[in-house]
């Protein structure tokens, strides 16, 4: 368990939003990198000693992310929870895996189960950091027989994807650099919270203690192929859904343009009936949107919108069609019904659950996760660029799709797709699909 600086600890309370209340029925995030093998004399005791030296500093900066989730009773058989940031420590592993190699880690398009290995506090839901005193970040540095695996798992009530990078950009900044907290380029992080005028501090769940709104779900058998599209194979696809849509009303995106495309290809392998309904949640980021939101909010900060149609529709109005409903929902994005939302959440807390498919039904559905915006491959440690990056078991359902930048850091993209086995299987032979997919430059993936 490491601690922060001592001149850094602040004993204060970080009251949560809604924005973050809600996603306390989810797993942690969970996002890790593969490193090159530090040059010899870089491994073992000294490497970790040096990692565990940046990670400190970088906790620095982020103290809360060292604090505890508390659980607060109320009058009236309420409680709130709220991070307290007194310290404890975030933790750090050390592993090895000598029996692991990059090339059993990016040697195919399928993931394998090793990597779920290589996360910490793999389904663990964001209350039980309260119910059970965990902590809210958890950091694992896995030496591999080639290579080194860097991991975290992040409180998903304590901060969001854009919060989650920006420490793993800073704990990597340091550690190449060697470089003073005040000289780090990302944003001095904001920690206190952004509230609405009406909402009340804290925030009062109507119940008698928190594991009343922890639900279990079953989880499905799945698994996961790793995708990379380059900026030239997704520039057709934009090019494509434009050339059938009315760029007047809405000019479609690369990401839409891309998004539409594993929307269409999902249901083909799914082999769902024209009739069924079928949906596509994403996030719509606030930072920008929502004014009084600073630069370097560390809070969750988004909102989901969701594109639903059947299936028959998005297969036979083609691309553009399905991209622009992608599109439309972005676009619509309303501040004061976002606003709205806040404040009525504060009277009837709604709260997300992994496995609640609700429109589109269990096996109908995508959901797509993270952004190709935050800065990945930009994470050296000192010895050299991440060759891959991939996620852990968090939320896991059949139609989770996780989009990352390309390994070029240009407008390049990568997807992981996480569906049932059969669907997969359909899915690799789809020649629609995969002929848009390119080799991965940075590991060398087969096709």
């Amino acid at each position: 368990m490491i601690k922060p600086p001592s001149e850094s600890e602040e004993a204060v309370n970080i009251h949560l939003t809604p924005w973050d209340l809600c996603l306390l029925t989810i797993d942690y995030i969970q996002k890790g990198i593969l490193l090159p093998k530090p040059p010899a004399g870089g491994v073992g005791e000294r490497l970790v000693d040096t990692l565990a030296s940046s990670f400190t500093r970088a906790l620095g900066k982020f103290y809360p992310f060292a604090g505890r989730l508390v659980v607060e009773p109320h009058d009236g058989g309420t409680v709130s929870v709220l991070l307290r940031c007194t310290g404890e420590g975030a933790e750090f592993i050390h592993a090895v895996a000598p029996g692991v190699a990059v090339a059993d880690i990016i040697g195919s398009l399928h993931i394998p189960s090793v990597v779920w290995a290589l996360f910490p506090l793999n389904h663990v839901l964001s209350a039980e950091a309260a119910t059970e005193s965990l902590p809210v970040l958890s950091a694992q540095v896995t030496e591999l027989a080639d290579g080194v695996f860097i991991s975290m798992s992040m409180n998903h009530s304590v901060g969001d994807g854009t919060a989650f990078w920006e420490f793993f950009n800073t704990w990597s900044e340091i550690n190449r650099g060697g470089v003073d907290l005040h000289e780090v380029r990302t944003p001095a992080p904001v920690h206190q919270r952004f509230f609405t005028d009406t909402s009340p501090v804290p925030i009062h769940l109507p119940f008698s203690k928190l594991q009343d709104v922890v639900r279990r779900f079953e989880r499905p058998t799945v698994q996961e192929c790793f995708f990379t599209f380059s900026a030239a194979s997704i520039e057709k696809l934009k090019a494509r859904a434009n050339s059938e849509t009315d760029a007047t009303v809405v000019a479609i995106c690369s990401l839409h343009a891309l998004l539409a495309h594993v929307w269409r290809a999902v249901s083909r392998a799914r082999r769902l009936p024209a009739g069924q309904e079928t949906s596509h949640s994403l996030l719509i980021g606030c930072r920008g949107r929502v004014k009084g939101i600073p630069q370097g909010y560390l809070g969750n900060a988004a909102v989901f919108g969701k594109a639903s149609s059947t299936v028959g529709e998005i297969l036979d109005k083609g691309l553009g069609w399905t991209a622009w409903q992608l599109s439309r929902v972005v676009v619509s994005f309303d501040e004061v019904a976002m606003a709205d939302w806040l404040d009525r959440w504060t009277r009837e807390p709604n709260f997300v659950y992994a496995g609640d498919k609700s429109v589109g039904g269990a096996g109908a559905a995508v959901a797509t996760r993270s952004s190709p915006r935050f800065d990945v491959f930009g994470n050296d440690f000192g010895w050299g660029k991440p060759v891959a990056v991939r996620s852990g078991p968090g939320n896991k359902t059949d139609g989770k799709v996780t989009v990352f930048e390309g390994c070029d850091r240009g407008e390049s993209m990568s997807l992981e797709v996480c569906i049932t086995p059969d669907a997969l299987q359909r899915l690799l032979v789809d020649e629609e699909f995969m002929d848009a997919v390119t080799v991965e430059a940075c590991s060398g993936a087969p096709p």
